[in-house]
């Protein structure tokens, strides 16, 4: 092996010392990262819910065109 390469192998093996150290320091049950809530092991999982909405659906396509603009503008933010 040429020098580069056995510095390069040097330098991987203790990134992955440093990355296991860090690791056992996150897991482990004594950590005072876990007991405070920083680092947790199981995230919540989002969801979604198909719960019904009271939106009349034709609402929009019984507007004239005016109050389709009436209402754009106010959502952009002017009056």
């Amino acid at each position: 092996m040429s020098e580069e390469n056995s510095e390069m192998m040097m330098l991987l093996k203790e990134l992955v010392n440093k990355v296991k150290q860090l690791e056992q320091a996150v897991y482990d049950k004594d950590n005072l990262l876990m007991k405070s809530g920083y680092v947790v092991v199981n995230s919540p999982t989002p969801s979604i819910s198909g719960g019904e909405v009271n939106v009349e659906t034709d609402k929009i396509a019984k507007m004239e065109w005016s109050e389709i603009s009436d209402m754009v503008s106010r959502i952009e933010g002017g009056y």
